[in-house]
């Protein structure tokens, strides 16, 4: 099974080199003017179709590796709802939301504008977490 996906990820290394020097030898100029739009129109689909296949395969066996083991099930859940619940405790608790006008002349909705925010703050949070784990290891191994 190994020599099978290593020769199907050799291939695709192979293909997407190819693919890639086809669109090189269009040209800049031809691929923004659209005359080579045809043929990487054709890469890109390709490109999609091998994304979604590779995400299918990582979704499956993330999935498979996380219910095999009654341990790592509970892990899984408690970092997913602990993350879940300081969203929840961004979006509603730090967040503000007004009503903004964006440069092309629409609005930002109060919605979309605390959800950008809460965005914001879970993103320092988590910073913050991790620098503090950081630390916190750091630490740990100084005094042992």
């Amino acid at each position: 099974m190994k020599k099978i996906i290593t020769i199907v990820l050799a291939l695709v290394g192979v293909l997407s080199i190819v693919f890639l020097a086809m669109i090189m030898s269009a040209g800049d100029e031809a691929v923004k003017m659209g005359e080579a739009s045809g043929s990487v129109n054709s890469f890109m689909y390709i490109a999609y179709a091998i994304f979604f296949i590779t995400l299918f395969f990582v979704v499956i066996f993330t999935l498979k590796g996380v219910f095999t083991n009654a341990n790592t099930l509970k892990s899984t859940l408690k970092s997913v709802g602990s993350f879940a619940l300081l969203a929840l405790i961004c979006y509603f608790g730090l967040a503000e939301g007004v009503e903004t006008p964006l440069k092309d002349g629409d609005m930002l909705s109060e919605n979309g504008s605390q959800l950008v925010g809460a965005g914001l703050y879970l993103f320092y949070v988590l910073i913050l977490i991790a620098g503090a784990l950081m630390l916190l290891s750091g630490i740990k191994k100084m005094i042992k």
